[in-house]
């Protein structure tokens, strides 16, 4: 297959450089093999894109309707992997160009995954309103390596999904939680589930709190009254990195900035920086690393 793809590119330099990048990335010529009318556009890669450029670009190969819409986020992720490699692996992209690129296909994909389970929602339950009426969503957070335009290839994505208090659906006001749980799991079974198209982007909501009591989707009241009563040094941490990705972005950014004084203490007493140290040794004490050394030293803790 590999002589195949090769063979099928008549610019030499270009069919060099994808030689190249298939003996430094198996993922890349499986992406290639199960993509292959794809190679015509790597030429035409060579420029970094803006997020609005990106969306554009993402919004037209989706217009197409041939697929439904998980079927086309999973399509839409192996073009744009392959596009994203080849550049990451002949240095027409930088690390942050990478990163950042990777981190906007996630944001573009959630959004246009909740979009859909959104729709189906209401088609069943009712449209969510706030109490002046105007429709409702929900409020998603990407944290970690997503949250900071830090996603790598092999990275998973980590959310927070909350939703207003005070807002009630049309059809039933005692079944508003329900309703977005239900659409937190249809969000992430489009992202996650394994198809024979492969996957879009591994979803993690245990960043959550307390994700052991709580359902996959919180009320930013329950949010806010955890976070200022039980909140860890690790989720003061955590927090950090958070930023709206998809749904209601100025509501998440209200969110964020009322957790201010959470995430950023004004003063930091002996206790607190006890908990900090306790954070480092279990750490150590769960992973290793207290010595550093080149090989096997896990660079990310």
């Amino acid at each position: 297959m590999e002589s195949v793809l090769l063979n099928s590119i008549e610019d030499d330099a270009l069919k060099a450089e994808v030689l190249r990048v298939v003996g430094l990335s198996p993922f890349f010529l499986a992406l290639l093999e199960n993509t292959p009318d794809y190679l015509a556009t790597l030429c035409a890669c060579d420029d970094a894109l803006s997020q609005a450029e990106l969306n554009d670009r993402y919004r037209r190969f989706l217009s197409d309707g041939s697929e439904d819409v998980p079927s086309a986020l999973r399509s839409l992720r192996r073009r744009e992997m392959i596009r994203i490699i080849f550049r990451d692996l002949t240095r027409k992209a930088d690390l942050f160009q990478t990163t950042t690129e990777l981190s906007h296909l996630a944001d573009f994909c959630v959004q246009t995954a909740l979009d859909d389970c959104y729709q189906a929602a209401v088609r069943r339950y009712g449209q969510p309103l706030s109490p002046a009426g105007i429709p409702e969503q929900l409020i998603v957070l990407g944290m970690g390596k997503l949250g900071a335009h830090e996603l790598n290839l092999s990275s998973d994505i980590d959310l927070i999904v909350l939703f207003d208090d005070e807002v009630t659906p049309a059809a039933d006001p005692e079944e508003i939680q329900q309703h977005f749980i239900r659409m937190t799991r249809g969000l992430v079974k489009s992202m996650d589930e394994r198809t024979g198209e492969g996957y879009v982007f591994r979803t993690d909501l245990r960043l959550r709190p307390d994700p052991g009591a709580t359902p996959v989707a919180i009320s930013t009241l329950a949010a806010e009254t955890y976070y200022e009563s039980l909140g860890q040094n690790w989720e003061r941490a955590a927090m950090i990195k958070a930023r709206p990705v998809a749904g209601d972005t100025p509501a998440g950014d209200r969110f964020l900035k009322a957790l201010q004084p959470f995430i950023w203490r004004r003063h930091l007493d002996f206790a607190a920086i006890a908990d900090i140290q306790s954070i480092k040794r279990q750490i150590y004490a769960h992973k290793g690393g207290s010595t550093i050394a080149v090989g096997g030293h896990n660079v990310k803790l």
